[in-house]
Formats: structure tokens, sequence, C-alpha cells
């Protein structure tokens, strides 16, 4: 994997930030675009531009020809079995806010038990504590471990028979902790209940099989695999994506409509509402090609160096609290002692290093860690061991800067 001729094709890194050679160590909250997605999503709009689905003229059929071909690779890239179970949304929020209206709300009912665990983002917590209001459920819990793993144990001791649903991250995005996803989905469903799993974390960094995992959905965000905002991913089993009720209603996901009632289109198109995100769907496809020719297996293997070389580095700095297992995903959260995350991360800034401060979206494993916020370096393919020893030399700033004024 030559990492060197990967990051020419991202012109954002080519840049100097407060005088030095950017470092972009925030691939968690959002990755880089390589050239060929922004010519993608460039060349739609100049050259094809027009609604998918409607028009019989021949940009209209372009258009929907890349929409439709986009569909298709990212159902071979999870390895899906039909285009049918590949709904585009608008990232990972909405496709999770679709399963908890769409499907919990129909399908659950007072006694029964959502299960989660306290490591998840707000967009796996707040649409489950909302649909257990709705309808009655209990939302329940799996304790993480001290390193903030999750023990299968744990998971047969909290999943029950009144389980329906569990949902759970397949990579934490504050501790790297990876999750036993096709295990924590086998006892799902010997209890009978559903596996909703939220890949944000992991779609972009590691080989997805749905079929292999067995989870009945599976969720990913565009944007943090070199693909465009505003695109994510929906992949549901056919049998329950068939049973579900629409999110949204209008536009392209009507069939028939007379004055007091409707009918649906099939799948995928009944879940996708209004004039969908054309040009973020192109993009996303292109993305995946770009993904594909570097190789899944190449890129976690990439990212594990990192993330190893992250930890030897930072773990030698006094007075650093590292969170999460030793054996993660490729991103490092951590505390300097005295001082605040968002004064580290400026300091970085300083020196041209971008990493994220503050809660990261999950202010229950903030509380579960004892602290109101941290620092955190996440890594992509396009970073290099040098990248995080500029960051390691940056803390030593941090801490020599913070030592000298207080």
């Amino acid at each position: 994997m030559d990492v060197g001729a990967i990051r020419e094709q991202f012109p954002i890194l080519q840049q100097e930030i407060n005088g030095h050679p950017l470092v972009y160590l925030d691939s968690s909250a959002t990755s880089q675009k390589p050239v060929s997605v922004i010519e993608a999503v460039n060349a739609y709009y100049r050259e094809n531009n027009s609604n998918v689905h409607r028009g019989v003229h021949t940009l209209g059929s372009r258009a929907t020809d890349q929409y439709e071909g986009a569909r298709e690779k990212v159902r071979k890239f999870i390895n899906a079995k039909s285009t049918a179970e590949v709904i585009f949304t608008r990232g990972t929020t909405t496709s999770i806010n679709t399963i908890a209206y769409s499907y919990a709300r129909a399908n659950l009912k007072e006694g029964d038990e959502i299960v989660i665990t306290p490591m998840e983002h707000h967009s796996n917590l707040i649409p489950w504590q909302q649909a257990a209001k709705a309808t009655g459920a209990t939302l329940k819990y799996v304790s993480l471990q001290n390193d903030g793993t999750v023990s299968l144990d744990d998971v047969r001791e909290t999943v029950t028979q009144n389980t329906k649903l569990v949902a759970m991250t397949h990579v934490s995005n504050v501790l790297g902790t990876v999750n036993p996803i096709k295990e924590i989905t086998d006892i799902a469903h010997q209890n009978g209940a559903v596996m909703v799993v939220d890949g944000a974390q992991g779609a972009p960094h590691m080989k997805v099989d749905v079929q292999n995992l067995d989870c009945d959905f599976y969720t990913f965000s565009g944007h943090k695999m070199c693909g465009p905002t505003g695109i994510g991913i929906l992949y549901g089993k056919q049998e329950l994506l068939e049973e579900m009720e629409p999110f949204e209603f209008g536009g392209e996901m009507i069939d028939f409509v007379n004055l007091y009632d409707a009918t649906w289109k099939d799948l995928p198109w009944k879940f996708e509402g209004g004039t969908p995100i054309i040009a973020g769907a192109i993009g996303l496809g292109a993305a995946i090609d770009f993904l594909n020719d570097i190789g899944l297996d190449n890129i976690t293997a990439h990212e594990q160096k990192l993330a190893d070389h992250a930890m030897e580095k930072l773990r030698s700095i006094d007075g650093i609290s590292i969170y999460g297992p030793e054996k993660r995903a490729a991103l490092v959260t951590f505390n300097l002692e005295d001082v605040h995350p968002h004064d580290t991360a400026t300091v970085l800034d300083a020196e041209g290093i971008a990493v994220r401060a503050g809660h990261h979206c999950a202010q229950p494993l903030m509380k579960w860690l004892d602290v109101t916020a941290t620092a955190r370096a996440s890594f992509y393919l396009y970073n290099t061991e040098e990248d995080i020893d500029r960051l390691f030399d940056g803390l030593l700033k941090t801490k020599e800067y913070f030592g000298d004024v207080f």
C-alpha cells in the first residue's frame, strides 16, 4: 500500500495550516475526499444533472443509470443479497431513525426490551430512548468491562426472551472498541430479537459482509469513507423491509395516489421519498471504487499499524490518560493531566494538527469514563507514522506550554 501515492490524491492534504503542513487526524468525524470522488460529483452536475426515475430524456437516463449503478456498488461492498436491501439515506442518523420509526414503533410494545450499550453515540441511543417512550418498551444496557469492551457473557445475561431489538455500534467512535457483532447477533437471534448495527465507524475501515454477520440492519455514512456528506446507507433484510411502512412520504416513493389513499413503490424506492441525494449516491459509488482499488484488508492492516504506533508513542507521555482497550480500531482518545481537551486541540491546531475535542456525541460514555470531554486522534488510509510523530511532538509542546503558564 503506497500511502505517498494515496496522499497525492487528496488535494486538501497538500496545504499548510498556521504555517505547518496539515496533519489531519479527525477522520472519525469526517474523512477527506480523493480527486476521483470530487470529480464524480462535479461531472454529474456538469454533464448529467437531472432527476432520476422520472424523465425519459437522455440526461434523466444517465442520472438514473449512475444512481442505480451506485446502489449496485454498495450492494457488492457489503455483500447484500439484493439491491432491494440497499436504501439511500442522508446518513447513519437517518438510517437508525428510520428503523426506530418504521420497525420499532410498529413491532414493540410494553414489556418488550431494547438492548444497547453505554458506548453508543447519540444517533444510536436517542432514537431508542424515544422508541421506548413511544411503545412502553424498556431500554436496557449491556455493562462495559473496565477497558471499554463488551463481554459476551454480559450480553447473554442482558438479552432475554423479552428482548425484541439489540442495537450496537460495530466500532466505538470514542474507545476504538471493535464489537464481536457476529456473536452478538447470534445471541440476539437465539432470543428472537432483531440486530441493528451502527456501522458508521466500521464500514469505512474493514470488510463488511452483512450475510456473514447475519445482522438484520446495518447502517453507515458516506462522508466517513471518502464519500460526500449527506449520503448514507440503510441495509435491511428484505423480508423485514417489506413489512415496514415508509418513514417519509411523497415524491418518488409513490406508486398510485387517489384523493384519500396511496400505495408505495417496491423496495428500495419506497423508503426514498422526494428527490433522492443523486450526486451524493454517485459520489459514494466513486468512493467505494477508490476503497476497493486499495483493498479494505490493506486499509485495515495499515490502520492497525498506525493505532499500534500511536499507542506506543502516546503512552510514553507523562500525565496522559488513554481511554479504551489495548487492541483497538484506528483512533486514540486521551486527556493530558490538568489541560482541557479544547486547549489541547487549540495548541495542536497552531501546529497544523487537526484533532477532535469534546464529548464526541457520546455524553453517557463520558460519564462512564468520569470525564466531561476528551481529545481524539483518528486515523485513515492517508495517514502516516510521521503524522503520529507530529502529534506526539505537539502534545509535548502542549504540556510544556500549559506547564509554563500554570
